[in-house]
């Protein structure tokens, strides 16, 4: 499975468990519909569940104007993921990559102001990461 898919899949899995307080694991057997699992979107949506407590105070700290649970449920998880990625795979992952990747799939799953809010957003964590 190639990131960017595991990174959608990590999506919609933590899509379901925001909405739905899921299970992790079987968020995860969901929205692979029977197809073969992988150890980078377990890693992401098992890593975004474990260190929540350490990433939301991240994001929320460079929210203008915003409270995390005001954010549509796709930017609010689609920005742990790449807070996650940036917080802890950093070294496998250039950071420029985990950006690009948050704001195309942004663009793809959110509304037309999401792409550019992630942007936004991830830049300052970047900074202060």
């Amino acid at each position: 499975m190639k990131r960017r898919t595991a990174r959608e899949k990590a999506l919609q899995a933590l899509f379901q468990i925001d909405v739905s307080n899921t299970d992790p694991k079987s968020a995860i057997e969901h929205v692979l519909e029977g197809e073969q699992g992988d150890d980078y979107l377990a890693n992401l949506v098992l890593g975004v569940v474990e260190q929540k407590n350490e990433i939301d105070p991240l994001i929320i700290e460079h929210l203008e104007k915003w409270t995390l649970d005001r954010l549509a449920t796709v930017d609010r998880n689609l920005l742990r993921i790449a807070v996650y990625e940036l917080k802890y795979s950093q070294n496998e992952i250039p950071t420029n990559v985990i950006l690009d990747e948050a704001i195309e799939i942004a663009k793809i799953y959110g509304d037309e102001q999401s792409s550019r809010f992630i942007n936004g957003v991830l830049s300052k964590v970047k900074e202060k990461l």
